[in-house]
């Protein structure tokens, strides 16, 4: 939904802004960014597992890279792009 790519946005933008004084406003919105886009991959890893049958304690039957390029929807793909849009606007708007 919309809705959470909108607030991921938001909540980017805060660390962004939190973080930027120390290391830079282009890299805190990359900070961001990479945990957003940490948080979806492990979710795709856990639905792809709960998909292929397993449970809590044991490992998960999925490969590293499964992640990356499986599970994808719309939504989950805008939960990353919103936030990388908005920080890159805001980092380019303070001079990077």
């Amino acid at each position: 939904m919309i809705k959470t790519a909108l607030s991921h946005a938001l909540i980017a933008i805060a660390i962004q802004l939190a973080v930027g004084q120390l290391i830079g406003y282009a890299a805190a919105g990359a900070l961001a960014v990479a945990f957003y886009l940490g948080r979806e991959l492990s979710q795709h890893e856990y639905k792809l597992g709960i998909r292929r049958g397993w449970e809590w304690g044991e490992s998960l039957p999925v490969k590293p890279w499964e992640p990356i390029i499986r599970g994808w929807s719309r939504d989950s793909a805008l939960d990353i792009i919103v936030p990388a849009i908005a920080v890159a606007a805001l980092a380019y708007w303070l001079g990077m």
